[in-house]
């Protein structure tokens, strides 16, 4: 590979110049039809767009389509987190070590990084490997219109690659929690404060009891944890409140574990603590914990002998946020993730690419790609 970092540079400004934050469909539209352009113009490439619904279009990228077997699926997202507004306000710049701007690092570069190393890679390896890249438009709120297409592809793959951004100190992720979304809303009924509070219900006072409880459900020990992160309620300090509501973020590292969470919550959905108190829970996202296996094992030897062999320092790191890893490792399929170049500050104006990372990383994906050749 004749690698310019100029050259990169150019095809990632209009990546990163583009407000595409989940849901955004004119932006995740530019993304998809630049990487649908990127895909067609190489030798050898299918490309099909995949409705997402309201999320709005994904590719599912092969250079074998008619093979109903996949023996490297690579996934990466097309959203961010950003609002509109942002690549305006703070476009794309770089200086002598880092690149910096709305998704520079999660994931513009990985999914370049993923289009350059295929771009690059001894046709020998194509014409043995059965690829296919998946491009999702909804990761950032946790892939609820993209997951069923996704998982569905996966069961016909042999080995998983994720290529979010590698962690700043370089390292790779071999474990990812799992992660759960919880809006609960509190109907209760309105009454004077002063006049009449006994005819009132309060939907604030249900929703202290819940927090309370919730509180309780965290293990530190096993991982476990639950965080009543925003609530809202009320009209006015002299009215008995009607209404109440709450978001609630679950992480484990154990999946029975959730699901015994997702039970307890669902039974008190049903049994309000105060007569007269309706209540709506509402699982807004979802992911299963991604724990690797003894092939997944496998894989991390392959990936560190190339690593070794190109000179590259990489760990392996378990982490508390969850991505599309999860999604094919709760199928079983020995899954990876952090094949992207090094960043950090992810979902922040703090954001960098690690310039220096980039080259060796698609190095790195391709030299994994040729051994999986083998």
């Amino acid at each position: 590979m004749d690698f310019s970092l100029k050259h990169y540079l150019e095809e990632l400004i209009p990546l990163v110049n583009v407000d595409c934050g989940t849901y955004t469909l004119d932006g995740i539209e530019s993304i998809a039809a630049q990487f649908e352009k990127k895909y067609l113009d190489m030798p050898g490439w299918d490309v099909k767009r995949i409705d997402c619904g309201v999320a709005g279009v994904g590719l599912e990228v092969r250079n074998k389509p008619d093979v109903e077997h996949i023996d490297v699926m690579l996934i990466g997202h097309m959203d961010t987190v950003f609002p509109v507004g942002t690549a305006s306000e703070r476009p794309m710049s770089v200086d002598a070590h880092c690149a910096y701007g709305p998704g520079v690092s999660d994931m513009k570069s990985g999914l370049l990084n993923v289009a350059y190393a295929l771009r690059h890679l001894d046709p020998k390896v194509l014409e043995t490997l059965s690829v296919c890249v998946c491009m999702n438009p909804d990761e950032e709120t946790g892939s609820l219109y993209s997951v069923d297409w996704l998982q569905a592809t996966a069961k016909n793959a042999k080995h998983v690659l994720v290529a979010e951004a590698a962690r700043a100190d370089g390292g790779l992720v071999k474990a990812r929690k799992g992660m759960a979304r919880y809006k609960l809303a509190f109907h209760g009924k309105a009454a004077h404060a002063g006049n009449e509070p006994q005819n009132g219900c309060s939907a604030i006072t249900e929703l202290a009891q819940w927090i309370l409880a919730i509180n309780q459900m965290t293990s530190f020990e096993s991982g476990t944890t639950l965080n009543v992160g925003v609530i809202s309620g009320g009209s006015g300090a002299n009215i008995v409140p009607d209404y109440s509501d709450a978001i609630v973020d679950v992480r484990f590292w154990n999946n029975d574990e959730y699901d015994a969470i997702d039970s307890q919550l669902t039974g008190m959905s049903h049994k309000p603590y105060l007569d007269g108190i309706k209540i709506e829970l509402e699982r807004e996202a979802y992911k299963p914990s991604m724990i690797p296996s003894e092939a997944t094992q496998a894989l991390m030897n392959l990936v560190e002998q190339s690593a070794y062999e190109l000179k590259i320092d990489i760990n392996w790191k378990e982490v508390g946020g969850g991505s599309d890893a999860n999604n094919t490792a709760i199928l079983g399929i020995p899954t990876l993730d952090g094949l992207g170049p090094i960043g950090a500050g992810f979902h922040s104006d703090e954001e960098y690419l690690l310039l220096g990372s980039i080259e060796p990383r698609i190095r790195l994906l391709m030299r994994v790609l040729d051994k999986l050749a083998k």
